[in-house]
């Protein structure tokens, strides 16, 4: 862990929390509202999570699965997500979300006509404001938690 946690204290809650109370409690709440207010289906919605994850390298996000309804992806869905390109295992919205997360991380400047073509085809302008935001969470979210090393204590509160 690249941040000193004080003996007793939760490491997540400290950073997040106590470290900077004037940010960590308002970034933590939109991570949760991303998982709590979503409209996307779940394979799309986590084929894009997924793919920031490998990208972040975020142990906890890499590990971590959405349920909703008592519903996950299979188990060999992070590995469908990381050959986004190639598999039989995804639809066109599926495949999208993890294509639009690999770039939004890696080359938001060739995010082209062509593509954005194709994501008009696929989703609405709310979904894609919506997996825009998601993305943007998981990005910065992920990334800190790693780079400060606390994505191998982190766990998210149920919501």
């Amino acid at each position: 862990m690249n941040i000193d946690i004080p003996e007793g204290k939760d490491a997540i809650q400290y950073v997040w929390g106590e470290m900077v109370p004037g940010i960590g409690p308002a970034a933590s709440n939109f991570s949760l509202a991303v998982y709590a207010h979503t409209t996307l289906g779940l394979r799309e919605f986590e084929a894009a999570r997924l793919r920031v994850a490998q990208i972040n390298g975020c142990v906890f996000c890499l590990d971590w699965r959405t349920e909703r309804d008592g519903q996950k992806v299979e188990e060999e869905f992070a590995d469908a997500v990381t050959q986004w390109r190639t598999t039989d295992a995804f639809d066109d919205r599926t495949r999208l979300a993890a294509e639009y997360a690999e770039r939004y991380a890696l080359d938001h400047h060739g995010l082209d006509e062509e593509f954005w073509s194709r994501m008009t085809e696929h989703y609405s302008q709310l979904e894609i404001v919506e997996l825009s935001m998601s993305i943007g969470a998981w990005l910065a979210f992920g990334r800190l938690n790693h780079v400060l090393g606390l994505d191998t204590v982190c766990v998210l509160p149920n919501h």
